[in-house]
């Protein structure tokens, strides 16, 4: 088994407006309790906040268009949260970050990558208080354009460049996600920057930082030797975490473990409950998690067929082969490549 390889379908990351947000959660509390209604619909809520920051902005306070705009992003009116920051993208950096973001992604209108790029480096090249809290997460777009080649041409080296400005040397007040993916990139085989011990370093700072991905990536490179010497310890200890928390990849390797551990109650459980996952789930999962979907899919093929082996041995149930050609095909379904090679493993008398 890989250590987690970074792929093409990264995700932007939007900045912390903590401010801002609290802002929004007052006026809305305070509408609510102004309705004074026994059941307040959501609508009078949304029409009566909205009325508020339009008059704020009437009354000439500039950040109300970032808060209007902010309010619209979150109720998903986002053609309307576009164009609330296009106007005030030239007075508040915010809007400028918010727009920028959308534009890259196409949310809210079309696509526009290279206007969504120059908006991320507008701020990164003005020295203001206003934009200290944007800069990590706009190096980090920025670095995700370069790796994915929109808006300026494809370069690792530019990418990585601009990540190692975003992680900034593991700081836990920058960018997480940035930590995160450097592990993923240099874990990529066949590449110049294929370095193994800087992976397992990045993904050591992500996890004690809070990445619910790179504690996966952790266990699974524990679990494997990969990077570090082989603790199975170590393994068991952040699978088992990541599994707590939502990380379905982590969720196939931990079953895997439980099975070749002969534990096989507990495999048994977790792939039945992991298998349990369809199509439709892993786009869901991805932006609840943050993690990658091709790796979701992974961890699913991974737990259909252990569950598939439990349904074959009659481990902790009844036999039923079956059912368990159904897990098998659902398992080759999510990742032939997976699939395959736990087969190959059970030809040998690994699992």
């Amino acid at each position: 088994m890989a250590a987690i390889e970074l792929t093409k379908d990264l995700t932007s990351e939007h900045a912390r407006f903590s401010e801002d947000d609290a802002e929004l959660g007052k006026l809305t509390l305070k509408v609510r309790e102004n309705l004074s209604k026994s059941e307040v619909k959501d609508d009078d809520v949304y029409e009566q906040v909205e009325h508020l920051l339009l008059d704020k902005i009437s009354a000439g306070e500039k950040n109300a268009y970032f808060q209007l705009g902010l309010f619209y992003f979150y109720q998903n009116e986002f053609e309307k949260a576009l164009n609330t920051f296009e106007k005030s993208k030239g007075f508040n950096y915010q809007s400028l970050f918010m727009y920028g973001v959308m534009k890259y992604d196409g949310i809210g209108g079309e696509v526009n990558m290279k206007e969504g790029l120059d908006s991320m480096l507008q701020i990164t090249e003005v020295d203001s208080p206003l934009t200290k809290h944007l800069v990590y997460a706009a190096c980090y777009n920025i670095g995700r354009s370069h790796y994915q080649g929109y808006g300026e041409m494809q370069s690792d080296s530019e990418a990585e460049r601009w990540l190692l400005m975003a992680a900034d040397d593991g700081n836990p007040k920058a960018s997480v996600k940035a930590q995160s993916v450097l592990g993923m990139f240099y874990s990529r085989l066949g590449t110049e920057h294929h370095d193994l011990k800087k992976a397992f370093f990045w993904h050591s700072e992500a996890c004690g930082n809070g990445s619910l991905e790179s504690q996966g990536a952790l266990g699974v490179m524990y679990l494997y030797g990969i990077g570090v010497k082989k603790d199975m310890d170590a393994a068991y200890i952040c699978l088992k975490e990541a599994s707590k928390r939502g990380n379905v990849y982590a969720m196939g390797n931990l079953s895997t473990l439980y099975y070749k551990s002969k534990l096989y109650t507990k495999a048994c459980e977790l792939g039945y409950q992991t298998a349990q996952l369809n199509e439709e789930d892993v786009p869901l999962i991805a932006a609840d998690t943050d993690c990658l979907p091709l790796y979701i899919a992974k961890g699913i093929a991974m737990a259909c067929f252990i569950y598939a082996r439990c349904l074959v041995g009659g481990h902790s149930l009844k036999i039923n082969k079956e059912l368990a050609k159904m897990y098998y095909s659902k398992s080759y379904k999510f990742d032939p490549d997976i699939c395959a090679l736990l087969q190959h493993s059970t030809q040998q008398g690994i699992i």
